[in-house]
């Protein structure tokens, strides 16, 4: 076992992980190219999905049960610190274009809940424009709502870790990017930061995302960045987008790509798109597709019209660091001793995060975890060629 440890990047994999690892006794240094949390990182948004549903997956579902309940577990501690609630638990409705069918997404995630002893509600068309009005047009006809599930205030989440981290001792170091990994005979001993300074330990954790591919070139073959438009909505009545009315929600995600989140206290109604993303230089300058807001809009007119005309409040591209598998990357680099890589989260890895530092903990330790064998160092693994990011299927809208 390590007793210092270097952790590169304050997302949600980087400050779950340094929270954890100081937990077991080790000295932690957590590190980030930006302030924390940084605007550009995939963890830094308004939003993220918490939701169980993974299909025929019930590997990735019995984790989020785990999840859920640290999520909740959060909920109390954040409450007594004055902080407030950051995970709201809106539940999730799935809905369809066709009947639910075996096969399908949902139809496979629905089976799964009640395979694992859930209560998600089947709806009809009726019962769907009945009780979430805005979806009115009667496009979607068959789906089901789970009431365990909703959403976390993704950026305030990881800023209420880092303060976390901090008070329990980590140094926390915002705008220190690292340049290069420290490398002798093997092993890795540190990292060089643009500030010029060299920092040692004996132990290091790549949790940089979509730049983990910059401060270790193989992973290259393995992850890459991605880029997934996100708007920002302010409907002119925002009543009939409260979270009774209108949950978190997919709809027909594996066809259409969207999904979103209920009307937040300023108003905001975030919808999103999970599909086929654009490759990108997670350094260059990003601005959402130009054909991007045309086809949402075309979508919301014949899905929910009280939002088509409704005013971009803000827009972003949300950064996915993708593996081919869209399986995460937590493991020791096999042939660098020191060096841990946990990332690929492959636009679904926030609505882990209570999981996700223990997970990374027993992988940059040496601890047995079975859970780990899914998440390994698998070069076998590679990425398919060409300028879009794939989507083998639907593992979990994020946010």
């Amino acid at each position: 076992m390590t007793d210092r440890i270097i952790v590169v990047g304050a997302g949600i994999f980087g400050v779950t992980a340094a929270l954890e690892l100081r937990a077991r006794g080790l000295a932690v240094t957590l590190l980030d190219r930006g302030p924390i949390p940084a605007p550009l990182a995939a963890s830094t948004d308004i939003s993220k999905v918490v939701r169980m549903e993974y299909g025929r997956d019930r590997d990735y579902m019995a984790l989020m049960e785990a999840a859920r309940a640290g999520w909740l577990s959060w909920n109390e501690r954040w409450e007594e610190d004055g902080t407030g609630a950051l995970y709201h638990e809106t539940g999730v409705l799935m809905v369809t274009r066709d009947a639910m069918a075996p096969g399908a997404f949902e139809h496979d995630s629905y089976q799964s809940l009640r395979a694992r002893g859930h209560r998600p509600e089947r709806l009809d068309a009726a019962a769907i424009t009945h009780r979430y009005p805005a979806w009115s047009t009667g496009r979607f006809v068959d789906g089901f709502y789970h009431h365990k599930g909703g959403y976390a205030e993704s950026g305030k989440v990881v800023a209420a870790l880092a303060d976390q981290a901090r008070a329990a001792g980590i140094t926390v170091s915002a705008g220190a990017r690292v340049t290069a990994l420290i490398e002798d005979a093997g092993r890795v001993r540190g990292v060089h930061t643009d500030r010029g300074r060299t920092l040692c330990a004996d132990g290091v954790v790549v949790a940089a995302g979509a730049w983990a591919t910059t401060l270790h070139p193989p992973l290259s073959r393995s992850i890459r960045a991605s880029g997934h438009p996100v708007f920002h909505l302010r409907p002119a009545d925002p009543d009939p987008f409260r979270a009774d009315r209108f949950p978190t929600f997919t709809a027909d995600v594996a066809r259409t790509g969207y999904y979103g989140f209920p009307v937040n206290a300023h108003g905001v109604v975030k919808i999103a798109s999970h599909a086929l993303g654009m490759r990108i230089d997670p350094d260059a300058p990003r601005s959402v597709p130009a054909g991007a807001e045309p086809r949402l809009r075309r979508f919301l007119r014949d899905t929910v019209p009280a939002l088509t005309d409704a005013p971009v409040a803000a827009t972003r591209l949300c950064l996915y660091a993708d593996t081919q598998d869209e399986d995460f990357w937590i493991a020791p680099d096999p042939e660098r001793d020191g060096l841990t890589v946990a990332g690929g989260g492959s636009g679904h890895g926030f609505k882990f995060a209570p999981v996700l530092g223990p997970l990374i903990a027993d992988a940059a330790t040496g601890v047995d975890n079975p859970a780990l064998g899914r998440f390994r160092w698998r070069p076998e693994v590679t990425l398919a060629h060409g300028t879009e990011a794939a989507r083998c299927h639907v593992p979990g809208a994020g946010g």
